[in-house]
């Protein structure tokens, strides 16, 4: 692979640059959830508002990932990921030394911007940087450096807080940035002139209300809470009305920021919808879990902190192993066996819990996990595997889209849902019985979206003319 000034990359060095991209995305989310008691005490300010700390970061990226994917398509993957990175870095920074919280929040506003680049581009990359048939394998590494960086926030934050102080957590970041920017400028191949020809084409009129549809239907589910109040009501209201126009505008332009005929695309409509649905039950395991563990197992909170990071320390250990098994027995087989593994799971922990507590917990822990490990591997490698150069930012922007969707539907939907089943309004004060109950309904139902989720994708494998390795034979 030859860029335009003659060189010959090194591959593993681009793929580092990609984990690292991914790496600090990652701890972008996990890291700050630890400093939020100490930004109330710092800035005299309440929980809800510290809280948007995290919101503002997680909004960006969910509003924002699919107009930056289609931008790397329109002015080249490889310019905007280091637009991105220093877009990132520099938001670090501000982070830092923000003097007042409605700068800090700004700030991170920002840092979640570069982290929707660095998101959608990264995998948007794969396919330009690693030879076919190492796609999964390249997938399951940065599927790797997600859980690395969903695990080494609270620790590492926790030290950082305990020492230097929370502007320390911020600015643990701007190194990384810097290097991974060194990494990419170096190694990444450079854009082809298809990357200028389409320049005009970027649609901003989908671009802002596919922005604007996300920010009501994201507000709605998580300052919402589960509350069908007015408020909420209203904002999903709005987000209804906001695709409708976004259908109706992309139906009618030159360029539209999503091809609606793509999404008859049985591999990318199944990919997407089953992300959503996978990250929706993942989610469960983080909003039911640490309530479980403390108030029906009756785990102090140190030890509620160590048996969450287990899930995330399994899959650091799985992910560049199901990256190996989606190249050796394609992408559609390893999406079924993963649902399949995770839907075991989800039973395990509606079944085992009640008959051995906490071995029971993390027995199906330890099933979940490798499962949805095989899935995303599987199922990143299976919707970007063909996509079209020119579609490659806004595809991967899509299927993070569809993720995050996931993540704060499940939060929201699968807490109400555990609040309704333990029948407490107030999950603080419910009796161990009714906190189990609760868990138990929770995935019981997580297991139920599992299951259409295995039937979807069957249906996909089974109309699948060929596996991976064949398709590159």
């Amino acid at each position: 692979m030859n860029d335009n000034g003659g060189r010959t990359p090194s591959i593993r060095w681009a793929i580092g640059s990609l984990a690292l991209s991914i790496l600090l995305s990652s701890l972008g989310t996990s890291i700050a959830n630890v400093a939020l008691p100490e930004l109330a005490r710092a800035f005299t300010a309440s929980f809800y508002g510290v809280q948007w700390v995290v919101l503002a970061y997680l909004l960006a990226i969910t509003i924002l990932i699919v107009g930056v994917g289609r931008l790397g398509d329109v002015l080249g993957h490889r310019r905007v990921l280091l637009a991105g990175i220093v877009v990132f870095t520099v938001a670090s920074i501000l982070c830092g030394i923000a003097p007042t919280l409605g700068i800090l929040i700004a700030a991170r506003a920002l840092q979640g911007l570069g982290a929707a680049v660095l998101m959608a581009l990264a995998l948007a990359l794969v396919r330009e940087t690693v030879p076919k048939a190492r796609t999964g394998s390249a997938m399951g590494l940065l599927g790797t450096m997600s859980a690395v960086g969903t695990a080494l926030g609270p620790s590492l934050g926790g030290v950082l807080l305990a020492g230097p102080g929370w502007r320390a957590i911020f600015f643990v970041m701007v190194p990384l940035g810097i290097v991974d920017f060194l990494l990419a400028h170096r190694y990444m191949p450079v854009d082809g002139d298809r990357a200028t020809s389409d320049r005009d084409g970027f649609d901003g009129a989908g671009t802002l209300l596919l922005g604007l549809t996300l920010a009501a239907y994201a507000l709605a589910v998580t300052v919402g809470g589960g509350r069908f109040d007015r408020a909420t009501v209203a904002l999903l209201s709005a987000a209804v009305l906001g695709l409708c126009l976004f259908v109706f505008a992309e139906a009618r332009v030159a360029s539209p920021l999503i091809r609606l005929a793509a999404l008859r695309d049985r591999a990318l409509s199944t990919g997407l919808a089953t992300n959503a649905l996978v990250s929706t039950v993942m989610m469960t395991t983080l909003v039911v879990g640490p309530f479980y563990l403390s108030r029906a197992l009756g785990l102090e909170n140190v030890w509620v902190g160590i048996v969450m990071s287990i899930g995330p320390a399994i899959s650091v250990l799985s992910g560049i192993p199901a990256g190996r098994i989606v190249d050796r027995r394609g992408a559609p087989f390893t999406v079924v066996v993963g649902l399949i593994a995770m839907t075991a799971g989800t039973v395990a922990l509606v079944v085992f819990p009640g008959m051995w507590g906490l071995a029971g917990y993390l027995a199906g822990i330890a099933v979940l996990t490798p499962g949805y490990q095989l899935f995303q591997a599987a199922n990143n490698t299976a919707v970007m595997l063909d996509a079209d150069p020119d579609q490659r930012g806004v595809i991967s922007g899509m299927l993070s889209l569809s993720r995050n969707l996931g993540l704060i539907t499940g939060a929201s939907a699968m807490g109400a849902v555990f609040a309704f089943a333990a029948a407490t309004s107030d999950i603080g004060t419910a009796t161990p019985d009714a906190v189990t109950a609760g868990m138990r309904s929770a995935f019981a139902v997580a297991a139920a979206l599992l299951i259409v989720a295995v039937a979807i994708s069957i249906g996909m494998a089974a109309t699948s003319k060929s596996t991976l390795p064949e398709r590159i034979r």
